[in-house]
């Protein structure tokens, strides 16, 4: 059977996370997204734990339903040198056992626990009970694993067990890299909240003989990833070199020369498009036989919003979200599957940029810094919202 799923999420228990990331919450927003199978996120988490305990039902090796939707066990643990890793867990007793044992002064008053194990001494803990490990969102500039090593090797001497790509890279670009071409590449959202354009904003269709850890494990493990999705990654937040506080797109190499110091004053962060180039070993991609396609989408809220120029939550854009979501079942089906034509009979504004999605003709302004890039409408933006590349002429 073919999954949707998306394993990297966050609990209400994770700083910044909505109180309203629950299960209660979290299932029926899923349903909606179109996604069958859910990370529970913050699973070192004793109190988390307790709430999966109390809001679902165990299905057996390693699943736990609610309200129709599955649910494995992930947490993000942030390791030395600020590194996140994602792992995948077998089961709920696994989870304490593991909680109980990794040493974090704040695993009991934050989902995502922080310690000074190495990404080594992460993997050989959590490989002798069965887990899943692999880097969070390898390569952004702030927590990701290519931000202080240049080989993942270098940072677990072990091969790891996947690479998640984040929200600023994409296959196209991970690929570059030679000692990538053996790894299997996971997309995922890192939901904060339950509101369908953070669930599933990235998510990977796997081959799954059942919906179990089992079954994850070996589709994970033999390739049988049939399909990433995600954003463009010049969508990405951390796309480009950029500095923090004005979000100006600035030139790696100005940047180096001005010690990544903005002439507003502030920080200037290496965008993950730069890192890659650091790091590549092609100038093109090297695709290995088994690498799934990649499929570029938003989320149709964000879409919407931005044909309308409306907050994302406002009533005007989530009652065109529902009305497509009523006609066609799923969000995802509407991004994915769904003709143009018969979109177009509910609402054709909406259908022409879904179509430039789906053929590859989106135009973007590039985010980077920590702010999120934007879509141009007929190759224009206004004036306020452009972004001005620095160079050394005008640093």
């Amino acid at each position: 059977m073919l999954v949707n799923a998306d394993f990297h999420v966050h609990s209400c228990f994770s700083s910044a996370s909505s109180k309203d990331m629950l299960i209660k919450n979290m299932a029926p927003k899923s349903k909606l997204k179109g996604l069958q199978l859910l990370g529970t996120g913050d699973a070192f988490h004793p109190g988390w734990l307790n709430i999966i305990e109390e809001s679902t039902t165990y299905s057996g090796d390693g699943i736990y339903t609610a309200d129709g939707t599955d649910f494995v066990l992930t947490c993000e643990v942030e390791g030395k040198h600020r590194i996140h890793h994602l792992i995948i867990i077998p089961n709920i007793e696994i989870a304490r056992e593991l909680s109980e044992k990794l040493v974090s002064k704040n695993k009991n008053s934050d989902g995502r626990p922080r310690t000074g194990y190495l990404g080594a001494e992460l993997l050989e803990m959590v490989r002798e009970y069965d887990c899943l490990i692999g880097p969070a969102h390898a390569f952004t500039p702030w927590t990701g694993m290519y931000k202080s090593y240049d080989s993942i090797f270098d940072c677990y001497e072990k091969k790891p067990d996947f690479v998640e790509l984040g929200l600023s890279a994409d296959t196209f670009m991970a690929d570059r890299i030679r000692e990538l071409k053996d790894f299997p590449f996971l997309t995922n959202s890192d939901a904060h909240s339950p509101w369908p354009h953070r669930l599933g904003r990235e998510f990977n269709a796997l081959e799954l003989k059942d919906i179990s850890f089992s079954s994850i494990k070996n589709s994970i493990k033999h390739n049988k990833i049939q399909a990433n999705y995600g954003l463009v990654p010049n969508l990405g937040k951390y796309h480009m070199t950029a500095c923090t506080r004005c979000f100006k797109i600035i030139d790696p190499e100005v940047a180096k020369e001005n010690k990544m110091k903005c002439d507003c004053g502030g920080r200037i962060k290496k965008g993950v498009d730069f890192r890659i180039s650091e790091i590549a070993d092609y100038d093109e991609p090297k695709h290995p036989d088994f690498r799934p396609k990649y499929v570029h989408l938003m989320p149709l809220a964000e879409l919407i919003a931005t044909l309308l120029d409306k907050g994302v939550t406002t009533k005007t854009v989530q009652n065109r979200w529902q009305k497509l979501i009523d006609a066609f079942g799923s969000e995802i089906d509407v991004l994915i599957n769904v003709s143009l034509d018969e979109i177009k009979k509910i609402d054709s504004d909406v259908a022409n940029i879904i179509e430039s999605f789906r053929n590859n003709s989106i135009n973007v302004v590039p985010g980077g810094g920590g702010q999120y890039g934007k879509i141009l409408f007929d190759n224009k933006v206004k004036e306020n919202k452009t972004k001005k590349l620095v160079t050394l002429d005008n640093f």
